[in-house]
Parts: C-alpha cells; sequence; structure tokens
C-alpha cells in the first residue's frame, strides 16, 4: 500500500534505519517505491535495494522512478512473500530488511518473518513499519485489519528476532526495528 507524504515521511523515517553506503536491502511490498527511492539514495551505487511486491504494475512503477531519479542500485523482483523463498534472493546475501504496510494483507504472516530471517545476514537488521491500530481514521485498512504493536513483535521473535527499539513512524504508524539473533 502506497502511503501520503501527508502523513508518513519517508526521509524522516528512512533516516532512523542507520542505513550505511553499501548495503544490501530488501523492501518487503515495496508498493510504488515510497521506502524504496530514499533507500537507493543512501546505500549508493555500491549499495543494492530488492524492492519485492506480488504487484507487477507497482514494480514497473518504481522501475520508471528509478530511471527518472537515475538511481541504478534498484532491482524489482515479483514475490510471493507467503510462499517459503519468495524473495528469490540467496539467504544470508542482505544487511536489512523492510516490511512495510503490508501485514494487514498476509494470510500467513509468519512466512514474511521467515524469509526476512533466511535473507538477513548474521545480525542484520528488519524494521517494520505498521498501521498503528488504536487510532480511527479514514486513512488505511479498516482497524479490525490492522496488526496491534505487540502481535507484530511476536511475529519477529517468533521467527528469531529480538526487538532492539521503536522508533517514529509518523502519525498513523508505528515502527519497530529488530535484529536477527
Amino acid at each position: 500500500m502506497d502511503s501520503s507524504p501527508s502523513f508518513l515521511d519517508p526521509e524522516k523515517v528512512v533516516k532512523q534505519f542507520n542505513l550505511s553506503a553499501g548495503d544490501h536491502v530488501a523492501d518487503f511490498g515495496a508498493g510504488h517505491g515510497y521506502l524504496t527511492i530514499p533507500m537507493a539514495r543512501i546505500v549508493g551505487g555500491d549499495g543494492k535495494i530488492f524492492a519485492l511486491d506480488i504487484q507487477k504494475n507497482s514494480l514497473d512503477m518504481i522501475r520508471s522512478k528509478a530511471r527518472l531519479e537515475h538511481l541504478l542500485n534498484i532491482e524489482t523482483i515479483w514475490s510471493d512473500l507467503e510462499e517459503p523463498q519468495g524473495s528469490h534472493i540467496k539467504a544470508g546475501y542482505i544487511d536489512f530488511a523492510v516490511i512495510a504496510n503490508i501485514l494487514f494483507q498476509l494470510e500467513n504472516k509468519n512466512t514474511v518473518f521467515n524469509e526476512a530471517y533466511r535473507i538477513l545476514r548474521k545480525d542484520g537488521k528488519l524494521a517494520a513499519l505498521e498501521w498503528e491500530g488504536t487510532l480511527q481514521s479514514s486513512l488505511g485498512p479498516p482497524l479490525e485489519l490492522r496488526i496491534p504493536k505487540e502481535e507484530t513483535v511476536r511475529l519477529a521473535t517468533d521467527a528469531g528476532f529480538k526487538l532492539e527499539r521503536e522508533f517514529d513512524g509518523g502519525t498513523h504508524h508505528y515502527g519497530l526495528l529488530f535484529k536477527k539473533q
């Protein structure tokens, strides 16, 4: 799901990830590249962003944006993240993974966390950015579909991650940063 700059500032969110030049990043459910593009600027030419999505038109949009900004470090991958090894990325290759605004759409939420764990290197990081579950709003999915923060922590820890800290996800989102154990 694509987010609007009026309530989620991608530059501010991505800055909190503490990415470095040369990092390899997987953006799970990249949508229209709302976080992909700013992350690609940070990791630079020696880094790589893998933009993963099941919607082929979203991947086309990301490729178009990358061309417009002359970003050659973005690879789009059609992925069904509810399937084992659905990212098509080799194990232990990624420094940082992002799961943003997709959990409410998934039936098998465990699979996406297990896949993030599989592709992350030892001590790799995972950011989860999801819709706040307590704020009544016309924005985003219905409240009953939103995943509470505690459930996201449970899903991540069940997959082998440890919660490091929370980060500012904006007015309508919560942000959690995990480390692969």
